[in-house]
């Protein structure tokens, strides 16, 4: 393997890193605060800043090991089984829902479009999961407050990944 190569997955490693890296940190300030909605356990959603900063800037594969080693750190360093539960299924299913977004659709959505769409996904996924651990698909009844969040919550994530995304394309970080 010549060195060229070698140095351009070292940097594609190191990019990956850093971002599994500010998402953990990401989920760890955003379980510090207080957030006064009245739906118990919504939250803005900050990791996934760097969910969808992934989701265009990696490839598919990437933009996976990215989202389930922030998962599986971030349980194991601040969570529990629970968390990891509902991270899992909240985080996958968004992954999964915006990268079909972005790659069928990637001109006739904005990136803000495919975040409101993930928080959507994101809170869906959870639900369900929810449902099984509760034995009751009542739960679902809790959908229409969820979205009605996951809309403000959506646009600042998409607004601030934008924001990430044209700076680490500037600077020419990931190549």
């Amino acid at each position: 393997m010549s060195e060229k190569n070698t140095s351009v997955k070292t940097r594609r490693l190191v990019f990956i890193s850093v971002l599994v890296a500010q998402a953990m940190i990401l989920s760890f300030i955003e379980r510090m605060i207080p957030v006064p909605f009245i739906a118990p356990g919504a939250k803005l959603g900050l990791a996934n800043i760097i969910t969808v900063t992934a989701v265009y800037m990696l490839t598919f594969k990437e933009a996976a090991a990215v989202v389930l080693l922030r998962i599986i750190l971030t349980a194991t360093t601040f969570g529990s089984l629970s968390s990891f539960l509902y991270s899992l299924s909240g985080g996958v299913l968004s992954l999964l829902v915006m990268a079909s977004i972005v790659k069928v659709f990637r001109n006739e959505v904005s990136l803000v479009g495919v975040s409101i769409t993930g928080a959507i996904a994101h809170n869906i996924g959870q639900l369900i999961v929810a449902a099984f651990v509760i034995n009751s698909f009542l739960i679902i009844t809790y959908l229409p407050i969820l979205l009605i969040i996951a809309i403000p919550t959506g646009i600042f994530v998409g607004f601030v990944a934008r924001f990430l995304i044209n700076y680490l394309e500037r600077i020419n970080f990931r190549k």
